[in-house]
């Protein structure tokens, strides 16, 4: 079945997942760019951004899915991570880029999507923030 125009997507209205941000590919230099060695990017914009816009920029020998160096991906905060990737198509399997959060990247139709789950704590409204936007 088709969803309706007026209809949230089934990650939000069925699966019960909470947009994050959106991470966006650029060969720009941006203003206050945080450089992140071990993944040789760059990253700008989601402590400012009000709607969760992530700017990232790739050093040529990034460890990073050439997928994601390419096409903007959308995040999401997810509560269970193994019922959250059940039938998905997984490009990067569970990690822990930073204490406190698991990541994972699955596709869908082309594109990436990058999997939150955070751990609780007082730090942020009940959760912890992952090191690409501390």
């Amino acid at each position: 079945m088709r969803r309706r125009d007026d209809e949230l997507p089934a990650a939000i209205h069925n699966w019960g997942w909470c947009y994050h941000h959106t991470g966006i590919p650029t060969e720009e230099h941006k203003e206050g760019e945080k450089y992140l060695p071990e993944l040789k990017m760059h990253v700008c914009g989601f402590s400012e951004s009000p709607y969760g816009i992530e700017w990232m920029r790739f050093e040529p020998d990034s460890p990073i899915s050439r997928l994601v160096r390419n096409v903007p991906h959308v995040a999401f905060e997810i509560d269970d991570k193994e019922r959250a990737l059940q039938g998905k198509q997984i490009m990067t399997p569970p990690c822990s880029p930073s204490p406190g959060v698991r990541v994972a990247m699955i596709v869908d139709n082309g594109c990436p999507i990058e999997l939150l789950q955070f751990e609780c704590d007082q730090n942020r409204n009940g959760m912890l923030g992952d090191t690409m936007h501390a």
